[in-house]
């Protein structure tokens, strides 16, 4: 079993909300936003300056123009995750990072969020686009206990207006920046435990979402939306029929794509509005890091007994989802 000792979470500053799409004048407008994802409000770490002189026309540009790196803001994610578990760098055995836009092809993020914080030890990237979180989760909890450190550093650090063309208006309006972090162990008992996982795939559906190389983000946008509702709605009837205690105390967190996807979610898979935890009304679709930093930021309204359904969806086509449990001792 799977123990989360601590969660941790980063936004950066820039905001990028509905007013400054519209002055982009790239046709939308507030209600046209709302109407079709429910997304306020998005971060960056882009000037604001450059997206609006530009409209990230070239994203190799990207990276001169952010106030941050992923290095950066994984560490500053990581710092809080440490934070609440009481745990400083040097306790950590291993560092695994992912997610959709690395910086580099080589070397490995998780090297360079390590060197950020200090840490030597065993580092990885086990990538899986918006499902990353879920799957990272998954291959520990599956692993021989003896053959892990006592505590494990997983960051997702997702920056990924970098790739957005803003003269688009389709996938504008969607991207905002995170990054997620959170302290395992498979031994050390912790605030919350890892009940059940799931980890599937339809590799036939690759093209549907991609970034390539030096390009921009591209999905075919309807077909995608219906994929992560009806996958998403299955995952959690799974996790839903695992759960230990009362299913009226189970929470959902769904990937944060768009609120419509997952108010539908909600409504197909039984779960009422007062026990469904999201943000992506105020920080957009943020990847593999969007799910987790939801989990951050109600780390700590969940109560023993409590049950959290955390389900993702992402390119390749990928789906997942955890079971976490509260333990009433």
């Amino acid at each position: 079993m799977l123990h989360l000792r601590g969660v941790g979470h980063f936004h950066p500053e820039n905001r990028i909300d509905n007013h400054f799409l519209t002055a982009l004048d790239i046709g939308t407008d507030d209600q046209w936003i709302m109407e079709r994802v429910g997304i306020r409000c998005r971060r960056t770490v882009l000037s604001l300056d450059y997206i609006r002189e530009t409209r990230n026309r070239h994203p190799q540009d990207a990276v001169k123009a952010s106030a941050y790196n992923n290095a950066v803001t994984g560490a500053r994610a990581a710092r809080m995750a440490l934070d609440r578990a009481g745990l400083t760098t040097g306790d950590i055995g291993m560092v695994i990072a992912g997610g959709c836009s690395p910086q580099y092809t080589i070397p490995a993020e998780a090297c360079m969020i390590a060197a950020e914080l200090g840490i030597s030890a065993p580092v990885f990237d086990v990538n899986s686009a918006c499902s990353s979180f879920a799957v990272q989760l998954h291959y520990l909890d599956s692993m021989r206990p003896e053959t892990l450190p006592d505590h494990i550093l997983v960051v997702n650090a997702e920056n990924n207006t970098r790739t957005v063309d803003y003269s688009d208006r389709r996938n504008a309006v969607l991207w905002g920046d995170a990054s997620s972090a959170v302290v395992v162990s498979p031994r050390v008992p912790g605030r919350m435990q890892i009940r059940s996982s799931i980890v599937e795939s339809d590799p036939t559906g690759w093209d549907k979402v991609v970034i390539p190389t030096g390009g921009h983000f591209h999905q075919h946008g309807s077909a995608v939306q219906g994929f992560a509702i009806r996958k998403s709605t299955t995952t959690l009837t799974k996790l839903r029929h695992s759960c230990a205690g009362d299913p009226h105390r189970l929470y959902f967190i769904g990937h944060q794509a768009n609120l419509g996807m997952l108010r539908t979610t909600c409504e197909r898979g039984g779960i009422s509005p007062d026990r469904h935890l999201f943000n992506v009304d105020e920080y957009g679709n943020c990847g593999a890091a969007g799910a987790p930093s939801v989990l951050s930021q109600n780390w700590e309204r969940f109560m023993p007994g409590d049950e959290i359904a955390l389900v993702v969806v992402g390119s390749g086509l990928t789906w997942g989802g955890l079971l976490m449990r509260v333990p009433e001792d």
